[in-house]
């Protein structure tokens, strides 16, 4: 799931690079957005990461698992609720008579 949130991140920057995520705050309108995703993507993974680390009996302690999940669902649910919004005014825009 982490790895289609990236791809979608990478496939809104006009610019992919490594400074891609840096500059996505400057790069106009769907700066935000992407740097939300490429967020939304991070917390994703570490929540990945602290779940496959208390499986394998790693030092990792069950609040901490907790929160990284939390984070990753309450990331994941903002960027389907901003696409939403998004979808929900440009079929607006489209339904509007010229």
């Amino acid at each position: 799931m982490a790895d289609s949130v990236m791809a979608a991140a990478g496939s809104i920057s006009a610019n992919p690079g490594p400074n891609a995520a840096q500059k996505a705050d400057e790069s106009g309108p769907g700066g935000g957005f992407e740097k939300m995703l490429n967020e939304t993507a991070q917390n994703l993974k570490k929540a990945d990461q602290a779940i496959l680390e208390a499986n394998t009996g790693g030092p990792t302690d069950l609040h901490d698992v907790m929160i990284a999940m939390e984070k990753a669902d309450i990331s994941m649910r903002l960027a389907v609720q901003v696409r939403n919004k998004a979808v929900d005014a440009y079929q607006e825009i489209m339904r509007m008579q010229v």
